[in-house]
């Protein structure tokens, strides 16, 4: 897509910096203190709720690990960089960034699933009710909103046209507009792009409010699915096991937590964090929309279909020359709850 070799490189300047600073990222880890109390730098999301902080709220974390945030991010590659180099201990992204970030030459493992699809939370591709956009081909020439490049939004508009039977060539013709998620349905009844990715409260948002229809959606596309994971640096994952322990832990009782309590309650918690954290410029007029946790498998279990359902999409854009072995991608040692996936492995999209 358009500005995706732009994307591409700065994830090589990225991961060059990874490696070469692997001494400074290593030293700025943290450490437990006195108490024996990690602290896990991070980046949240503007007007959402994580699962980490849902964690930390809940006591989920055992009193062994304490979340400082120190920012917000709307990306997922970003914030897996900022935790390959140092700058946080973990960050999110979906599997195919994840991958992209490894192959490059990143010291980074996946410890936890922490996001994907089901029935009730997952994203769609939206288009005005009057729009001439009929079905997925008619995004060729068009502007479509995303949340940012070399991201899910990207695989999954390269996917979904791969299944149409479009050729990469005419796939990269789709114009990808970067905008932040709080903005991106103002953006498309502006008529500033032809149409725009939404997910969660957002897309619940933009749903209540009507005049617009779906040309696709991920489960239309894909069916249940885990779309991402919680990384963090080798090095960190070494000299701090039982931190990665405990974190992947709650966070795991976080997405059970979420799954199985009223959804009522779900979105009192969310809004007391949000209240409390009291971050400039966020609201909680959105919480309410919130459906499900969307994420399939049991504890955030991960398994290799997790990424190879994207390596159509990363081999013919040339994003990695081969994927990494799984082995290299991640690991369930630190989750102790999770058994089994739970959920059937998602269908791929190139046939």
């Amino acid at each position: 897509m358009k500005a995706g070799a732009g994307y591409r490189a700065v994830l090589a300047v990225a991961a060059v910096a990874a490696l070469s600073a692997c001494g400074s990222a290593e030293a700025s880890g943290s450490a437990p203190d006195a108490s024996g109390v990690t602290t896990l730098r991070y980046q949240g999301w503007a007007n959402q709720v994580t699962l980490p902080e849902v964690a930390e709220h809940l006591g989920f974390f055992g009193g062994k690990v304490r979340l400082k945030w120190v920012g917000n991010t709307i990306s997922g590659p970003q914030d897996i960089q900022s935790a390959a180099t140092g700058e946080t201990e973990f960050g999110g992204a979906f599997g195919g960034a994840v991958e992209k970030l490894v192959s490059s030459g990143a010291g980074i493992k996946a410890v936890i699933n922490y996001y994907g699809s089901d029935n009730k939370e997952f994203t769609g591709y939206y288009v005005l009710d009057g729009s001439p956009l009929k079905e997925p081909r008619d995004l060729i020439g068009r502007k479509v909103g995303v949340n940012t490049l070399g991201g899910q939004n990207e695989a999954d508009i390269f996917n979904v046209l791969h299944k149409a039977g479009t050729s990469p060539a005419e796939a990269k013709k789709v114009e990808l507009v970067t905008l932040p998620p709080p903005n991106a349905e103002d953006a498309l009844r502006k008529g500033q792009i032809d149409a725009v990715a939404l997910s969660g409260q957002f897309r619940q948002r933009a749903e209540a409010a009507g005049g617009l229809r779906p040309l696709f959606t991920q489960v239309d596309l894909y069916g249940a699915f885990n779309g991402g994971q919680y990384v963090f640096r080798n090095d960190f994952i070494k000299k701090n096991p039982a931190a990665v322990r405990a974190f992947v832990d709650g966070v795991g009782k976080a997405i059970e937590w979420e799954r199985t309590t009223p959804r009522d309650e779900v979105i009192a918690t969310f809004t007391k964090i949000v209240e409390g954290r009291a971050r400039p410029n966020e609201t909680t007029a959105t919480l309410k929309y919130w459906q499900s946790v969307g994420v399939p498998s049991s504890h955030g279990y991960i398994v290799d279909g997790d990424f190879t359902l994207w390596q159509d999409w990363l081999l013919t854009t040339g994003s990695v020359k081969q994927p990494p072995k799984p082995s290299d991608l991640y690991t369930n040692e630190f989750n102790p709850n999770a058994t089994s996936p739970a959920l059937p492995a998602p269908s791929r999209s190139g046939g």
